[in-house]
Parts: structure tokens; C-alpha cells; sequence
């Protein structure tokens, strides 16, 4: 099969006097996605891609890349779309006829905010990636496939492309039965260094006196939690644990060099099938209990509690009201329920509409990001206090990650509960959302709480220290 298609697109190559992209796509065995994810290593160590939907019905690792957009453009929804679709037409027609999450797509994903001043942290992270990768497994609904995508021009040689191609699939699928479970990090010794806790605080008591005073409703600030470890953080290890421990949460990676930012995140932005789009207002929360019966009790309080439902509802009017953008149709439930995580629960508010025929899911992403339940509200203003206030550089945490195939199907997550692994150090991330009545020691307990999922997915022996200038 594979020689036949690269034949039938070197044809069309030469007819078009340009290359053209082929994907080959072929139903597989079923294998586990993360094995894949680390058979990867062999051929694309430091170009590796993860993704997995809540429900597990869509799963895809992307190794190596063919083509990416990369761009740091102010306009860069509007630029990705026009670069996507100008490559498109370049794509061999058949490749464009094969099952959702498979043939040509991008994953990737977006920084937090492209005007804050840039660190040394994220250097290997532009402010837009977004990857078409050579190798794709995808497991769709409890199917297995695998994309390989490769470029052919009138130089190809087909015969000898046909048997590089099957040699590495032989390899990664052969490789991926041999992946052992990572073993526990409980013995490797972490050091944990709180980034100027009390500077935090501080600027969190500042914040909510100037939500009193009407200058804004509500800001979300973040701040880092530095580790260093004996031994080097395994990207494959802390995804495994992420999955065992997170679930009903959406599963990343983003592999660049020597860095991996990856995380398990609760928050869908938006999700686009044919016409139907779907985004999720999740903002407000407490911990879990020791007992179901302070379980429950935390859980009722919490969906009577005056500010978390007011931080809520900013979520719920800001997504409602750009959802009435591009589409025709919007349906919005009255009242929060609550979802609950292994750590902590949230209110939750799911937002439907039936999208508008010449809306695209990144119109959307542009008109959804960040959330108040991320940014603040109103926008612009909070995004302004957050660049003057916050102590780091978010780069890609609380950022858009997710896919987009060819035919404007896509899902893109929050990137929360997240941390860039680079060897044996690792930044960790969370944020509370500010508003009147915050108090400072209340909403640093609260990031505590959501760094334990990446703390409990990294392992070892944790040692905490405060680093203070």
C-alpha cells in the first residue's frame, strides 16, 4: 500500500511541479499509547507529541515532525489557519479520506500570553507550535491506527522511502511491546522550592483591594514551584502515573529538545465535530475529603458558596457570550454541578452550541482565551495586572493545547495542572482566581492543592524549602 500511494503522489508531484504531502494510514493491533509514546525515543527522542481525551475515545502520539507552524504573530489563531489551509492544497486527495484523528494533523498548541516579556524557562517553547508529525498512532473509539506521513516530490525514490518507512514502523510497534511499566520514583530525593511564597501573598492582598475598588472583578494569579531531583524526570514514567491517577482528565505532552511540558488537565476549552461544539466553564473549588461524608459536605458548600459561584458565573457569561459569536444555537444548564477529581472538585458548567457554517474551532480558541477562570475579568485589564504582578513567566502553562485535523475538526485543553520537565529539574505550576473578598493564605493553600496531581505523578521523597530575596 505504501509504495502504491507514494507512486500515485510522485505522479501528481510532477503534474503540480511541487511536492506533495501523503498520509499513509493503516489499521493496527491495538497497543498502549504511552509504550508508543516512549518506543519513540529510538528515532524522535526530543520530538514527541501526547494526547488523550477524558473518555479515552480519542488518543494520539505524534512523533517526529514533517511540518509545523511556528509563529509569533499578535494575529496567530487567524495566521494558523491561513497557513494550515494554504499547506493543505498541497496534500494528496486520499489522504483527506481517511477516519477522524488520523491523515494529515497538527498538535500542539499556544503560550499563555505572546506580550509577556519571555524567560530563559520556556526558550525551547516558541509562543505558537503546532506539529504535523511523521509517525501518528491514533486509537479512535477502541480502534488502532497508525498515520505515516512523508513528503514526495519527482527526486523520490520510492522503493527505497517504502522500505525506511516500514523499517522504523517495524521498529516503533516491535519497540512499544517491549516498554516495561516504569517503576516508583519513592526513593529518588526532590527538592522543592517555593518561588517567594510571601511576595505571592502579597501581591494576592494587593489584587483583591483593587477588585474592591472596582478596577476589575477578577484576576488569576500563578506561581511556580521549582524541583530538583537525583535522578532525571522521565516524561513516559510521569505520563503513566498521570493516567493511573488523573483520570477523567485530558493527557499531554509537548516534547522540544531536552524539555517536556505535559500535565493532566480537567479543562476543555473547546471541542469542534462536524458542526457541534462544545466548551466547559470550570471555575471554583475546594478539596476533596477524607470520608464520603466530608466529601459531600465540602461538595454542598461549594455550590452555595457567594464567591466561588461569582467566580463561576463570570466563566459561564464570558464562554456564553463568545459561543453566541459563532454560533447559531446555545444551550447553557442554570445551575453548576460539581465534578471531582482524585485532589480536588469544581464547579462545572457544560456550554453546547451547533456552530455557524463558516466558523472555525480557532475563531473560537481566539474568542475563549483566557477564560476568566485563567486570565480574569474583564480580559484585558486582568491580562495587564497579570504581566505587572505575577512573579514568572507562564510561557505555555494555563495556555491552549490540543489538535486540529484537515477537515476543521478539533479539540483544544487548558494547559493547568502541568509542569515543564527539563532533566533533573522541573517547574511546576498553579493559580487561584482573586476577587474581593480573597484571602491570601487561603488562596496559597489552594495551590498547594493543585500541585499535588503533578507531585504525586513526578514521585521521590520531597524536601520543601522557600526561596525568599
Amino acid at each position: 500500500m505504501k509504495l502504491n500511494l507514494l507512486e500515485k503522489a510522485k505522479k501528481l508531484s510532477i503534474d503540480k511541479g511541487q511536492p506533495i504531502l501523503v498520509s499513509m494510514v493503516n489499521q493496527i493491533n491495538m497497543l498502549d499509547p504511552l509504550a508508543f509514546f516512549e518506543a519513540g525515543k529510538r528515532f524522535f527522542n526530543g520530538n514527541r507529541n501526547f494526547w488523550s481525551d477524558p473518555e479515552e475515545e480519542l488518543i494520539l502520539v505524534g512523533l517526529g515532525s514533517m511540518y509545523s507552524i511556528q509563529t509569533d504573530s499578535p494575529n496567530r489563531y487567524q495566521q494558523v489557519e491561513k497557513e494550515w489551509q494554504a499547506f493543505l492544497k498541497n496534500v494528496f486527495p486520499e489522504s483527506l479520506n481517511n477516519p477522524m484523528g488520523t491523515g494529515p494533523l497538527l498538535i500542539g498548541g499556544f503560550s499563555f500570553d505572546p506580550l509577556k516579556e519571555k524567560t530563559m524557562l520556556w526558550k525551547q517553547f516558541e509562543e505558537t507550535m503546532l506539529m504535523l508529525p511523521k509517525f501518528m498512532l491514533t486509537i479512535s473509539k477502541g480502534e488502532a491506527y497508525l498515520t505515516i506521513n512523508e513528503f514526495v516530490s519527482e527526486h523520490t525514490n520510492t522503493e527505497e522511502t517504502t522500505r525506511q518507512l516500514t523499517y522504523i514502523e517495524e521498529n516503533l510497534i516491535s519497540d512499544a511491546f517491549k516498554i516495561l511499566i516504569p517503576t516508583s520514583n519513592l526513593n529518588t530525593q526532590i527538592e522543592a522550592i517555593e518561588i517567594e511564597p510571601e511576595k505571592w501573598k502579597q501581591a494576592v492582598t494587593n489584587l483583591a483591594k483593587e477588585v474592591r475598588e472596582g478596577v476589575l472583578e477578577k484576576v488569576v494569579l500563578a506561581r511556580e514551584l521549582r524541583l530538583r531531583s537525583e535522578d532525571s524526570f522521565s516524561p513516559y514514567s510521569t505520563l503513566y502515573h498521570l493516567r493511573e491517577e488523573q483520570a477523567h482528565s485530558y493527557l499531554f505532552a509537548i516534547e522540544k529538545g531536552a524539555d517536556c511540558f505535559l500535565g493532566a488537565t480537567p479543562e476543555r476549552l473547546i471541542k469542534k465535530t462536524g458542526d457541534e461544539m462544545l466548551s466547559t466553564c470550570l471555575a471554583g473549588s475546594i478539596k476533596r475529603g477524607e470520608t464520603p461524608a466530608e466529601d459531600e459536605r465540602l461538595g454542598n458548600w461549594l455550590l452555595q458558596d457567594s464567591k466561588n459561584l461569582h467566580e463561576h458565573g463570570l466563566v459561564v457569561k464570558m464562554i456564553s457570550i463568545a459561543m453566541e459569536q459563532v454560533c447559531q444555537t446555545v444551550e447553557i444548564p442554570h445551575h453548576p454541578v460539581l465534578i471531582k477529581l482524585r485532589n480536588i472538585q469544581h464547579l462545572y458548567t457544560p456550554v453546547k452550541g451547533k456552530a455557524k457554517t463558516d466558523s472555525l474551532i480557532l475563531d473560537m480558541v481566539n474568542l475563549l482565551h483566557p477564560t476568566p477562570a485563567l486570565g480574569g475579568y474583564p480580559k484585558e485589564i486582568a491580562m495587564k495586572k497579570i504581566r505587572d504582578e505575577e512573579l514568572l513567566d507562564r510561557g505555555w502553562y494555563a495556555g491552549a493545547v490540543g489538535w486540529l485535523d484537515a477537515r476543521g475538526n478539533g479539540e483544544f485543553a487548558v494547559a493547568i495542572r502541568s509542569g515543564l520537565l527539563q532533566g533533573k529539574e522541573a517547574s511546576l505550576f498553579a493559580g487561584c482566581g482573586i476577587v474581593g473578598d480573597s484571602n491570601p493564605e487561603s488562596e496559597y493553600q489552594e495551590t498547594i492543592i493543585k500541585f499535588k496531581p503533578m507531585l504525586s505523578a513526578l514521585g521521590g521523597n520531597l524536601k520543601w524549602h522557600q526561596q525568599v530575596h
